[in-house]
């Protein structure tokens, strides 16, 4: 953000200080509460606590770390938990925000946990260790851009039947002609020799992203992180990228059940109830999309490579009438199913009742 509005609760002090800092600045905030407290003892007051909270944004958790360093409270709090007024329209403004924040804030800290949620403030190793995951996921993403790019390039003029992806293609591409036997003109074909280039360098990422993970995993497969990266690609179906994700994004926090596990994810139901009104409208999808997703792709699996487990025999019991429609819903069902599997497996060693494992 270009700009903090930093807006307290002082002892001692009749107003409510509010103060905008035009250049954000970790020292500059420091700065600020340590004026206000000075501010409190001048009024009779001793404070001998600072408790700081900001909402959850891009700008990640490295503000909330360096204030617990220096010996401040801080907490990060979900925005989504703050409760609105939708009644009708309303005003919206950094300052309005900001009080509200406040004393939602202010409740929490009396005890009252409804008034909102806080964030997991994550070290810099651990925020660090989602980078190699997270990076193999975007270069995964654009190497399919950029082939779909190319091959919409051929579509457009005819040409069929070419796979972009060959180590071969550059110099094929000279001898590709179109359906009136006319060569690729050469506007086109500079923009595909571009994009086979930087095919090649999404490869080459690629496979150093690999390598890199790989080696980490052999230099400590004892450490707590890697060790149940390893106790999950044991299990036959899931793979080192799966399980990667799962440890780094959701499994390394030290989540309080199996709902809460399943709340994370997003993988559990929105109903709509009041009255005689009953409806469900889906996912909550208010947790980790990442890891909703990649537990959606990672069920549709898992029923290939387990079909005798006990999970997947109970997939195939509630979808035995064959409508698709059933199967869409129940494959998010046992997603939430498979990922309480998982934590259970790596938190307490329970392997889940007929699920096949790899040599370890």
């Amino acid at each position: 953000m270009r700009t903090w509005l930093v807006a307290g609760i002082v002892p001692g002090l009749e107003r409510h200080p509010l103060k905008k800092l035009y250049q954000p600045d970790a020292a500059a905030l420091f700065l600020l509460l340590q004026r206000w407290r000075e501010e409190a003892t001048k009024a009779g007051r001793t404070i001998k606590r600072i408790a700081v909270a900001f909402e959850a944004g891009r700008d990640g958790f490295w503000l909330a770390r360096w204030l617990r360093k220096v010996g401040i409270e801080a907490y990060v709090i979900h925005p989504s938990s703050v409760s609105v007024s939708r009644e009708h329209r309303r005003a919206k403004s950094d300052r309005l925000d900001t009080a509200q924040l406040k004393r939602a804030f202010h409740g929490w800290l009396r005890g009252d946990s409804d008034h909102c949620r806080m964030a997991e403030i994550p070290t810099l190793e651990q925020e660090d260790a989602k980078r190699p995951n997270r990076e193999h996921e975007s270069l995964v993403s654009e190497r399919t851009r950029v082939i779909n790019r190319m091959k919409a390039c051929m579509v457009r003029l005819g040409i069929r039947g070419f796979n972009p992806k060959l180590r071969k293609a550059p110099e094929l591409l000279a001898g590709l002609r179109t359906p009136e036997g006319q060569p690729v003109p050469p506007n086109m074909q500079a923009e595909l020799k571009h994009q086979m280039e930087r095919l090649q360098l999404i490869r080459k990422q690629i496979i150093d992203v690999e390598k890199a993970r790989f080696a980490r995993l052999h230099v400590a497969p004892r450490t707590e992180p890697h060790a149940q990266v390893r106790l999950l690609c044991r299990v036959v179906g899931i793979g080192i990228e799966t399980a990667d994700m799962l440890v780094h994004e959701v499994l390394w926090r030290k989540l309080r059940d199996r709902r809460a596990v399943a709340r994370y994810a997003g993988l559990t139901g929105a109903p709509d109830q009041s009255g005689e009104k009953s409806y469900e409208k889906g996912l909550a999808k208010a947790g980790n999309a990442r890891v909703r997703r990649g537990m959606i792709q990672l069920a549709w699996r898992f029923i290939r490579f387990q079909p005798d487990s006990a999970l997947a025999k109970w997939f195939y019991a509630r979808t035995a009438d064959g409508r698709k429609k059933t199967r869409k819903t129940m494959i998010v069902a046992l997603a939430r199913k498979l990922l309480i599997a998982l934590w259970r497996l790596v938190t307490t060693g329970e392997v889940p009742t007929g699920v096949m494992l790899r040599a370890a």
